[in-house]
């Protein structure tokens, strides 16, 4: 059970808001819930949505859960001179010649980190930057998997040129005839259906996004299982990689991924309330103190316009959690030095009260901190820094 707003007050009760917790009673119950959801297949565990290396150590110490999915190469160079992990692979290519400048000089950075490349120019970026004759780079060949029902209608994010059989095998070609590569694996991440909740919104839009869900994975899992047959055959690939915390279960049960990606679900933004295949507890919180009372049913808190990322709307904004029952004002909302809320709740709160909030989005959070708190119980276990704490900002 979620501690209550009474036992987060408790914890924390000698510091001052603004600041953000993570409840490890939480974020252990939601690593063993993706641990069942993966049914054996190993998760590697996507930093980007958490962004705190204390946490990432503690995840990472887990059996079940086997390496990092970085989003920056700077920050996978960072992991290994920490020591964090062996085996990371960059989720999106790279265009930093310093970062790959130091992965070629540093022989740990290169057997542990994967670079992410779906066409030749990115080879041709990686010898511009290096040079010709520079020493092996391994690569992770990116597949698109979007969902693509009739021409011109596509459904999923914008990634990878490759889509079909016929052009990874290609590039696969390409990448294993060029000096300096070694293509060890093969990724492709179907955004279409980890990142968009089938219970979000009314019955028909939830019913439609089942439907495509069911159809998307369905087509995915027999041009996946191709594209990895037919490229299995150019290169000895080391790991398939797939997923992500919404679809782990369809991902999972394709006999041609080895691993799956997943971490939002480890902290559980707002974002993922909306499934219905899986039900995360909030692990990630910030408190806002109240600083004025305008109305009788208003409680105006300081700061906290932490607006996530994507397309904008009322999904992006933050949400008032403890105490229950308070909502952000439509006209106002999340803003950059107030936040006003309303509801019954408010009608109790007092100056210097604090008011808890979940980011839409999980490693967000953290660029917003310093520090976490690690609360258990009702006691703070440890203050641990974020990115932003230990001084790294990858972009």
């Amino acid at each position: 059970m979620t501690t209550s707003p009474n036992g987060y007050d408790l914890a924390t009760k000698d510091l001052d808001p603004p600041f953000a917790i993570v409840d490890l009673d939480a974020f252990d119950a939601n690593a063993d819930d993706l641990l069942r959801r993966a049914a054996g297949k190993p998760i590697r565990v996507v930093s980007k949505s958490v962004r705190c290396r204390a946490l990432l150590d503690r995840v990472l110490a887990r059996d079940g859960f086997e390496g990092l999915m970085c989003y920056s190469l700077a920050e996978a160079v960072w992991h290994v001179e920490q020591g964090t992990t062996d085996d990371i692979v960059v989720a999106y290519p790279t265009a930093d010649h310093g970062a790959l400048r130091r992965l070629a000089e540093n022989d740990a950075a290169r057997a542990a980190i994967t670079i992410m490349v779906d066409s030749a120019a990115h080879l041709d970026l990686v010898d511009a930057a290096l040079g010709h004759g520079h020493p092996d780079i391994r690569v992770c060949l990116e597949l698109d998997a979007s969902w693509r029902p009739l021409p011109g209608v596509h459904v999923g994010t914008r990634r990878s040129p490759l889509f079909t059989v016929k052009q990874a095998v290609a590039f696969a070609r390409e990448v294993v005839k060029r000096p300096g590569f070694v293509l060890a694996g093969l990724m492709a991440y179907e955004g279409q259906i980890a990142g968009l909740g089938d219970n979000a919104g009314n019955s028909l839009n939830n019913a439609v996004i089942a439907w495509m869900h069911r159809r998307s994975a369905a087509e995915l899992a027999r041009r996946r299982g191709a594209v990895v047959r037919a490229v299995r055959e150019v290169a000895d690939l080391e790991f398939v990689n797939g997923g992500g915390t919404g679809s782990i279960e369809t991902t999972g049960a394709e006999d041609v991924v080895t691993e799956i990606a997943a971490g939002s679900g480890l902290v559980a933004p707002t974002l993922f309330d909306g499934y219905s295949r899986f039900h995360p507890r909030p692990a990630a919180l910030f408190a806002l103190p109240v600083v004025r009372r305008p109305a009788r049913d208003v409680a105006t808190l300081f700061s906290g316009g932490y607006i996530a990322s994507g397309p904008t709307g009322p999904s992006r904004v933050p949400s008032p959690y403890l105490p229950a029952g308070l909502k952000l004002l439509g006209f106002e909302g999340a803003g950059e030095v107030q936040t006003p809320v309303s509801g019954a709740a408010a009608r109790t709160l007092r100056l210097g009260d604090r008011v808890w909030l979940r980011h839409a989005k999980a490693g967000e959070l953290a660029e917003r901190f310093t520090d976490y708190h690690l609360v258990r119980g009702n006691e703070v276990d440890q203050t641990v820094p974020t990115y932003r704490g230990e001084r790294q900002n990858f972009g």
